[in-house]
């Protein structure tokens, strides 16, 4: 790149936090986005919170992201939904994040006949709300996930994703599901439709070779590796 790009798509953990700490020289690095007029979008895969309410969280580290400037893959899914369906409906396993994205786009949330089965990340999965996702799944409701991710963090260790389930109700009713999270490159192009930008003034940062980079190249923008911490 012959310039500093115009747009700016960065990961939140691994690149600006880490453990519920601010990975050091985050902060400077958004205040030189400010400084010098770039936009920016903090991406995650992370579908249980609110733009809102991470925007909250980075604070508490030290770090000034306002919400409008937060992209997760709760939003990116009901953007997906609302351009394939508008004001559709859906049953949904997921926590505040995606709810609320579904509900700002029109989105009516049903437990008979819904056009979509949407599951994102929870903490709570039952299986009565798997085996409802399961029995609307076979009479036609198209099967959507937020993001692939298999297995998540807590401190006490592993935890099943949506990436687990998403397998084991497709097990049950061999349907494959569509996910819309990294490193599907939808993610990265719904982010630059937010930002009005186009992939040839963009560069995506990332930790993971997997999803950040591989989503940001299969999507034609530059990407910027980060080394753990």
């Amino acid at each position: 790149m012959s310039r500093l790009p115009v747009y700016w798509l960065t990961d939140m953990d691994g690149v600006l936090v880490h453990e519920g700490q601010m990975v050091p020289g985050a902060d400077g690095f958004l205040d030189a986005l400010r400084a010098t007029n770039r936009r920016y979008l903090v991406l995650t895969n992370n579908p249980i919170f609110t733009q809102r309410d991470l925007s909250a969280r980075l604070a508490r580290t030290g770090l000034d992201v306002p919400e409008n400037c937060i992209w997760t893959s709760a939003t990116a899914t009901a953007q997906f939904l609302q351009s394939q369906r508008p004001n559709g409906s859906a049953f949904v396993i997921g926590e505040a994040g995606l709810t609320t994205a579904l509900h700002e786009v029109g989105y009516v949330l049903v437990e008979r006949d819904p056009d979509y089965v949407v599951l994102g990340e929870t903490r709570r999965y039952s299986f009565e709300q798997i085996t409802t996702a399961v029995r609307l799944i076979e009479v036609g409701a198209r099967f959507i996930c937020t993001n692939p991710d298999a297995t998540g963090p807590s401190p006490d260790g592993t935890l099943p994703a949506v990436g687990a389930v998403a397998a084991m109700i497709s097990a049950a009713t061999g349907v494959t599901a569509y996910f819309v999270g990294k490193p599907n490159p939808l993610m990265m192009r719904s982010a630059l439709t937010r930002l009005h930008a186009h992939s040839e003034s963009s560069v995506m940062i990332g930790d993971r070779l997997d999803t950040d980079v591989r989503s940001g190249l299969e999507a034609g923008l530059a990407t910027i590796l980060v080394l753990p911490v």
